[in-house]
């Protein structure tokens, strides 16, 4: 669980980042978190973007993806700000 400081920290590091990764219609498939998990072990920070055809709720999706241990920092309009600390490439250093 992230700490108010770290969420704060990594939402600044998160602000000049693009979205990686886009959640469609059908939401969040298996494969989907699969590769985000992977993604994250490489950089540990991401932005995932919900389309507008999306029919979940984005609350709904950042609830799923928490089951694999994925900290959502921030939910803002249809964008989650992803972070998971990275066993091999540790990249950032939270305060």
């Amino acid at each position: 669980m992230l700490t108010g400081k770290q969420k704060r920290f990594l939402r600044s590091k998160a602000n000049k980042y693009k979205a990686n990764f886009q959640v469609g219609k059908e939401g969040v498939s298996r494969q989907q978190v699969f590769a985000i998990l992977d993604y994250l072990e490489k950089h540990e920070l991401m932005k995932v973007s919900v389309l507008k055809n999306c029919l979940e709720d984005i609350n709904d999706i950042a609830t799923e993806i928490e089951k694999y241990n994925i900290e959502v920092v921030q939910v803002i309009g249809r964008v989650l700000v992803l972070y998971k600390e990275s066993n091999e490439h540790k990249t950032i250093e939270l305060p």
